[in-house]
């Protein structure tokens, strides 16, 4: 394998520490079982607060129940005053209520700007399901991703939040130019879903420079969970003290090389598969 893969913690030794606060997915590809599939193949514990439950499979999303704010931002207190927290990542959030529920946790706890925290603004499932109010999209742009560290919107998530379509590199620069004056301190332009082209091209930017990351597109209908375990890669990385280029470009490598072990499940999409690495 080409992955330089994160330091393991040896058998004791307390790991690196990363939540995540996202939907629970009962079809296993996506949300927080595909978070903690990374989380764990990388060495990383795993800490969770569920937002949601899904009623999901490969073919779709039949439906979700939210979990109470309160039981939300109690899951984020209790780690965070307890076991602690090197770096946090975001999921399905689905209302306006929730959005608001963890950035004001994320403050209250002084999490903010100490701790790195991935928000990947989820708005609907790989088959065009909704998994966020339409009312909430503004919550998120003025609630949450002035508190981010690093977002990661897919093309069609770039739209429904900045209103720019992505054709071309042009369009993707201007798309994250849009989204760092939201207030990330990174903004990071995936260009998987870009047709027309050999490669999946994801763009970064930190309000002054811009990193490209590219990699060959892998040829599959099995992609199921494949945002989730970007973000989940990258939030590993920045906990072991990497710098958000280096953590980016990790996270690019190591959903490339789950892509490959993709592998069909029921009748619809197969997920990425973190089991790569059991056989490394």
């Amino acid at each position: 394998m080409s992955v330089n893969l994160l330091p393991l913690t040896p058998p004791t030794q307390t790991p690196p520490r990363v939540l995540t606060i996202a939907g629970s997915d009962s079809g296993g590809g996506a949300g927080i079982q595909a978070d903690m599939r990374t989380f764990a193949l990388l060495g990383v514990h795993s800490l969770v607060a569920v937002t949601a439950v899904t009623i999901q499979n490969s073919l779709g999303v039949k439906g979700f129940h939210e979990i109470p704010t309160d039981v939300i931002a109690g899951q984020i207190e209790a780690v965070a005053t307890d076991i602690g927290i090197q770096a946090a990542k975001t999921g399905m959030l689905a209302s306006s209520a929730i959005i608001e529920s963890v950035a004001g946790t994320w403050r209250d706890l002084g999490l903010a700007g100490n701790t790195p925290f991935v928000v990947d603004p989820v708005c609907a499932s790989m088959h065009g399901d909704p998994l966020l109010h339409p009312s909430a999209l503004q919550t998120l742009r003025t609630e949450l991703f002035p508190l981010a560290s690093l977002v990661t919107p897919n093309l069609d998530e770039v739209r429904l939040i900045v209103g720019i379509d992505v054709v071309d590199s042009a369009s993707q620069r201007e798309a994250a130019k849009a989204l760092h004056a939201l207030g990330p301190q990174w903004a990071l332009v995936k260009g998987g879903h870009l047709r027309g082209c050999g490669q999946s091209p994801d763009l970064l930017y930190d309000g002054t420079d811009f990193y490209e990351f590219d990699a060959p597109r892998i040829d599959t209908g099995h992609d199921h969970g494949a945002g989730d375990t970007l973000g989940a890669a990258t939030a590993c990385a920045l906990a072991h003290g990497y710098s958000m280029p280096d953590a980016v470009a990790f996270g690019k490598t190591w959903v490339t090389e789950c892509l490959r072990a993709a592998y069909p499940l029921g009748a619809g999409h197969g997920p990425v598969s973190a089991l790569w690495r059991l056989q490394a």
